[in-house]
């Protein structure tokens, strides 16, 4: 058997979307008290619907009759993920560091497979359930500081169950995309949702202050990276690499994402990357992998015995 002419360099596809991944969490950090958030999701939105209408528009048109009846599912998922999960990642960026950001990010497919037990009906695995709590004790370490006990004394900054709150949504969202499965390409599906969330976030921008709306020098160039690469070209990789390796083996490539994002603040922001970062983010990654590893169901149904026949 012939091998695929991309098998030797397929892993550079959800490589290269999480290392664009990684700069878009820096970027977040970057953003904070610099532009509000509503305005960058929208500013962001505005840009990537400006650069698909390129090449996605006129097939969206074509494709209006298939597109149609799905218009709500689609403003429900670019909802979901272009503004909710969004505008929390901006809002946590203001109260904590992007290496948490990433952690909690990362935790993204293990919370999908939680959803998928509760709202798919998919059974529960040992991983699933073991990873979880894995993940859970390595979070508390985490937002902790490596003191658990501080957590009850001084509670946890804003920023760190808002993040795991935008996790939870964009976790939410991959569950719903899977279960309706919309009979569209992958790039009419993203155009569509960009432009729904587009029109959902234009009156949280026009209440944002005018001061938090500015373009300017600083909040271009955010715009850009998070309108272009991150929200156009990143997709693009993404797609490109499920279709090839599948969804499995790109999820993994999740587990490089605290790594990258904590280089990129130690030598952009310069954040420190503490002990309690590596052992508190270490185990909350274990339990992902834990997740993706360990698929045995928690539960096997007995078997059926056979009717007696008198």
């Amino acid at each position: 058997m012939k091998s695929s002419p991309y098998s030797r360099t397929a892993f550079l596809y959800p490589f290269s979307a999480v290392a664009l991944w990684s700069g878009n969490v820096i970027v977040s950090r970057m953003s904070a008290h610099t532009i509000g958030p509503e305005a960058i999701t929208f500013y962001r939105l505005l840009f990537a619907v400006l650069l698909m209408s390129g090449f996605v528009a006129l097939p969206a048109w074509r494709n209006k009759a298939a597109i149609w009846p799905h218009l709500g599912q689609f403003a429900i998922l670019g909802f979901l993920a272009m503004c909710l999960f969004q505008s929390l990642s901006y809002l946590a960026a203001e109260t904590t560091t992007a290496t948490n950001m990433a952690v909690f990010t990362a935790l993204t497919p293990l919370l999908t497979v939680a959803l998928s037990a509760v709202l798919l009906k998919d059974t529960p695995t040992i991983g699933m359930v073991g990873g979880g709590l894995l993940s859970l004790l390595g979070l508390i370490y985490l937002v902790s500081g490596g003191s658990p006990a501080a957590l009850l004394r001084d509670g946890l900054h804003l920023g760190d169950p808002l993040m795991f709150a935008a996790a939870l949504v964009y976790a939410l969202y991959g569950v719903l995309l899977k279960r309706w499965n919309l009979p569209v390409t992958g790039w009419q599906s993203t155009y569509m949702q960009a432009l729904c969330a587009l029109v959902i976030m234009f009156p949280a921008f026009l209440a944002t202050p005018a001061p938090l709306r500015a373009l300017n020098r600083e909040t271009l160039p955010l715009i850009a990276y998070a309108g272009g690469l991150a929200s156009v070209v990143l997709p693009f990789l993404w797609i490109r690499g499920v279709q090839i390796l599948g969804p499995s083996r790109c999820a993994a490539f999740m587990n490089l994402l605290p790594v990258m994002t904590a280089l990129g603040a130690i030598l952009m922001l310069g954040e420190p990357v503490r002990l309690h970062h590596i052992i508190g983010g270490g185990a909350a990654l274990a339990g992902v992998a834990c997740a993706e590893i360990f698929r045995r169901p928690l539960r096997i149904a007995p078997a059926t015995l056979p009717k007696t026949v008198h």
